[in-house]
């Protein structure tokens, strides 16, 4: 799964939820879906202006982590 890191990038600039809802031009409701992983897609122009906005890399901004496989699954 991949799990999105803006909270630690917002955190790291000291930049509020609500600042970078500004600076990126996206409602704070938008910007907290982001945040908290509940979007099932994202588009490079949006990742694009993210990382201008916090000034980072994308690997800053996205994780991934394996699912763990069940026993009876292998």
């Amino acid at each position: 799964m991949i799990v999105f890191n803006i909270d630690v990038m917002l955190a790291k600039r000291k930049m509020s939820l609500g600042t970078l809802a500004e600076k990126v031009g996206f409602t704070n409701a938008n910007v907290s879906l982001l945040k908290n992983g509940k979007i099932k897609a994202l588009k490079i122009s949006t990742l694009d202006t993210l990382c201008r906005v916090l000034e980072c890399q994308p690997a800053d901004l996205l994780e991934y982590i394996a699912d763990e496989v069940a026993e009876d699954d292998v």
